[in-house]
C-alpha cells in the first residue's frame, strides 16, 4: 500500500461507444495513495506514444511517480514506453495476464466510472464524451467523500498530506484546485491533520 502521493500510479483502458456505434477508449491514471484520478482521456486511438504524452503532462504538474502499474497490453509494452520509463527512472510493473485485481485501484475506479458516468450517457460526439468525463472526474476528485480517506475527496486528502510525507519532495502544489468538501472533515480526520507524522 503506498504511503505517500506519487509512490505508485495505476493505469488502464476502458472501452465505450458513441451513440452511432463508433468505439472509443479511455486512458485512466490513478494515484493509488489517495485514489485521485490524475487523467481520464477519451479518444479513438491511444497509442503508447500518446500514453507517454499524457503521463508527461501529469508529471509536469504533479511530479514523477516511483512506480507505474498496468496490464501488459500492446500499447503499454511497446519499446517506446519501456525506453521512456527507463529514461525517466520509473519502475513499470506489469500485472500477471488475466489477473486484473492485481491492479485493483484502477479496476475499482473503472467500475465506478462505468456505473456512474459511462452507462448514464449516450455520447453523440467524442468532444461531448471528453466534456462529460472530465466533469465527472473533477467531481470524483474534489467533491465526493471517500471512506478510506476519512470521508475526504481524493484531491483534498492529498492536499492535506504534509510535504515531509511526500517521496523525495516530487509533489508540487497545484494551489487552490479543490473546493471545500461537501461535509466537514470528521473529528478523526481533523486529529490526523494536526498530529505529527509517526517516525
Amino acid at each position: 500500500m503506498p504511503q505517500a502521493l506519487n509512490q505508485r500510479w495505476s493505469l488502464d483502458f476502458v472501452s465505450d461507444q458513441l451513440g452511432n456505434g463508433r468505439r472509443f477508449r479511455l486512458l485512466n491514471v490513478i494515484d493509488d495513495f489517495n485514489s485521485e484520478c490524475l487523467a481520464a482521456v477519451p479518444d479513438f486511438s491511444l497509442s503508447g506514444l500518446r500514453v507517454i504524452r499524457e503521463l508527461e503532462a501529469i508529471m509536469a504538474v504533479r511530479g514523477k511517480p516511483a512506480t507505474i502499474v498496468s496490464d501488459n497490453g500492446t500499447e503499454l509494452t511497446s519499446n517506446a514506453v519501456l525506453r521512456w520509463a527507463a529514461d525517466q527512472g520509473i519502475e513499470w510493473h506489469y500485472i500477471a495476464p488475466g489477473k486484473p485485481m492485481q491492479n485493483g485501484f484502477v479496476e475499482s475506479f473503472n467500475g465506478r466510472m462505468r456505473d456512474e458516468c459511462l452507462n448514464e450517457h449516450v455520447f453523440t460526439t467524442l468532444a461531448e464524451a471528453r466534456r462529460i468525463v472530465e466533469a465527472w472526474r473533477i467531481d470524483y476528485n474534489t467533491v465526493r467523500p471517500h471512506g478510506r480517506l476519512g470521508r475526504l475527496p481524493p484531491a483534498v486528502f492529498g492536499a492535506t498530506r504534509r510535504p515531509e510525507e511526500q517521496r523525495g519532495g516530487t509533489l508540487r502544489s497545484i494551489g487552490g484546485f479543490a473546493p471545500r468538501p461537501v461535509a466537514p472533515p470528521t473529528e478523526r480526520a481533523k486529529q490526523e491533520q494536526t498530529q505529527p507524522a509517526d517516525v
